[in-house]
């Protein structure tokens, strides 16, 4: 399966150097406007358009964006490469002509695969089974969309498992490696420095070792000095076997790290498969990471208690309430300084306040999940305050209200899925969390998303199956179902009917409910089995799962593992970049299976 949604385009040719693109357009013909597309190097996820103008080639950069979207510098973002390329076949908008014919692989042209390409599925697997021991049914829950920095993270550490990567060794012992065997211009490796962070090549030339340190800039690019930069350090090496760079000579043969060689048989480009069996028809999910989360260590997780002097306080406020203010903020931890939420609880507040905040840290605390915001830890200082990761992306409804134009249905779908399968863990954990609707899903990018804001959640016994509440507060009563309002019950089946009105929400780009309905108007428009329409971009069978949720009588809902399987299964059906012709089948087969 492949993740790049070039790789269904006739005019894209994959990971081929700038040269051989213009000998394919040479052979095309040369005529204004002919065009290809093809890999960026240099750009992670990224294109370069190739295009004919005057009998000259033009080479335009096309970036992925941190929201998933694709531009050309200067230019507007368009959700998909053929999107893009359509746009600017009737619009130059800054090119030197319009797209006018695309020069199509032949059929003997297969598109060519870069490096990364080889290594990505197999790394990404063994990242979600390693760092969060995923596996049979909750590995099938995993999503087709990609979020853009979970496939950084993973290319950031890829080349690790090259075998020109020797790891921290010194400059005498690669050059002793290097002297060993033949010794033809270029051979070369990449090491560790002794400076901690930073790395070295080490190549071969005139039966002479030469040392060049790989400069790493402030937004974390490789570069040879003043060379050209990449966002990873295999890019550069992929980079420096077809140009010099400021080297004596372009790389060559592989000075080969006999340890990551070794004991099992390497795969392409020198990739190690992981030590387990894993089923190569699943997907991937995004999952928490040092990039989405930067604590990537267990133990430091658990550090419930956080001292103030880990902690620098922006002025920036994202957000306030009756409690206080949430900030953006800075936390320090033992791999570095990252950015936090930080929930800061005004002085004057009450005892009673207080505790209830205490309370909600302690329940965010025992979960983990990737779609639940993760709480980092309480700080006793100036204030309470409650230390959260960031979703810098903000609340779902606010999100889509200001982004329509490129926020497609399938996205929201994607989206949708991921917060019922947060609910479908937080229903398995006995967790009911009482407040879901569309402000309180956070969005990482516009392709992940989080729970948040556990004010208002409670924490089951163990022969429970619901929490009744003495009195009424300060309820969102649009989100609540029949029995909470009525009866003070409620239960993840009540957390369903939330779940609905949070997907009308998302599907009417961040409406409000029930419009200018006021609580007992709401009350009696459903007692009289009145329900909301449709939204208009709403898909028929996502307006079907509303309805369920819908249900008056809780116990006809349906939970959340059936609500998280449609979702799957109907996301799925409608991915274009969806599985193996007969899984994507099966997909829509059960898609279009009613959800009880």
């Amino acid at each position: 399966m492949s993740i790049d949604p070039a790789t269904e385009l006739p005019f894209f040719y994959g990971s081929i150097s700038r040269s051989d693109a213009e000998q394919h357009l040479k052979l095309a013909g040369m005529a204004d406007g002919i065009f290809l597309l093809r890999q960026c190097l240099r750009s992670l996820g990224g294109y370069v358009l190739s295009v004919v103008w005057n009998l000259e080639f033009h080479h335009y950069s096309i970036e992925k964006q941190l929201n998933g979207t694709y531009c050309i510098a200067g230019g507007k973002p368009h959700c998909g490469p053929a999107e893009l390329c359509e746009f600017y076949s009737k619009d130059p908008d800054g090119l030197v002509c319009i797209l006018k014919k695309p020069c199509h692989r032949s059929p003997d042209t297969p598109i060519r695969p870069g490096v990364f390409d080889n290594l990505r599925e197999n790394m990404l697997r063994e990242y979600v089974k390693q760092t969060w021991n995923l596996e049979g049914e909750a590995m099938e829950q995993a999503i087709i969309s990609q979020a853009p920095q979970l496939e950084k993270l993973i290319a950031t550490t890829a080349h690790e498992k090259m075998p020109w990567y020797h790891g921290k060794i010194t400059r005498q012992e690669g050059e002793r490696r290097l002297y060993s065997g033949a010794q033809p211009d270029g051979k070369f490796l990449v090491r560790d420095r002794e400076e901690s962070g930073t790395f070295a090549l080490s190549m071969v030339y005139g039966k002479t070792v030469y040392h060049y340190q790989i400069l790493q800039d402030k937004s974390g690019k490789y570069s040879m000095p003043e060379g050209t930069k990449f966002d990873t350090i295999w890019q550069l090496v992929e980079y420096l076997k077809m140009k010099a760079d400021g080297l004596v000579t372009i790389l060559g043969e592989v000075c080969v790290n006999g340890k990551t060689a070794g004991s099992r048989r390497p795969g392409t480009n020198g990739y190690t498969p992981p030590p387990r069996d894993v089923p190569t028809d699943r997907e991937v999910l995004p999952m928490d990471s040092n990039v989405f989360n930067p604590y990537h260590n267990p133990n430091e997780v658990r550090k419930f208690n956080i001292q103030r002097t880990q902690l620098l306080i922006d002025e920036v406020e994202l957000g306030s309430g009756n409690f206080g203010c949430v900030k953006k903020g800075s936390l320090k931890t033992d791999s570095g300084h990252v950015d936090v939420a930080i929930k800061v609880l005004k002085s004057d507040n009450e005892k009673l306040v207080q505790e209830e905040m205490m309370r909600e840290a302690e329940i965010m605390h025992q979960l983990s999940n990737p779609f639940i915001v993760r709480m980092l830890g309480l700080c006793k200082a100036e204030n309470l305050m409650l230390v959260m990761e960031m979703a810098s992306a903000g609340p779902l409804n606010k999100f889509l209200s200001t982004n329509k134009d490129t926020v497609t249905t399938e996205n929201i779908v994607n989206l949708m899925h991921q917060v019922s399968m947060g609910m479908k863990y937080l229903e398995e954990k006995n967790f009911v969390h009482r407040d879901l609707a569309a402000r309180n899903v956070l969005l990482v990018n516009q392709q992940f998303a989080k729970i948040s804001d556990f004010g208002l959640s409670k924490a089951l016994g163990a022969d429970d199956n619901y929490y009744k509440a003495r009195t009424a507060g300060k309820w969102p009563l649009k989100w609540y179902a029949p029995e909470c309002i009525n009866f003070h019950k409620f239960s993840s089946k009540s957390d369903v009917w939330s779940f609905g009105i949070t997907m009308w929400e998302a599907f009417s780009y961040g409406g409000k409910p029930y419009k200018k309905m006021k609580g007992p108007e709401v009350m009696r428009f459903i007692d009289s089995g009145n329900r909301m329409e449709c939204p208009p971009a709403c898909p028929e069978r996502m307006y079907t799962v509303m309805k369920e949720c819908w249900t008056y009588k809780h116990e006809e809902r349906p939970d959340f593992k059936k609500v998280a399987e449609y979702m799957k299964s109907y996301h799925y059906s409608i991915s274009n970049k969806a599985k193996p012709e007969g899984a994507a089948a099966a997909a829509a087969a059960a898609a279009a299976e009613p959800i009880k």
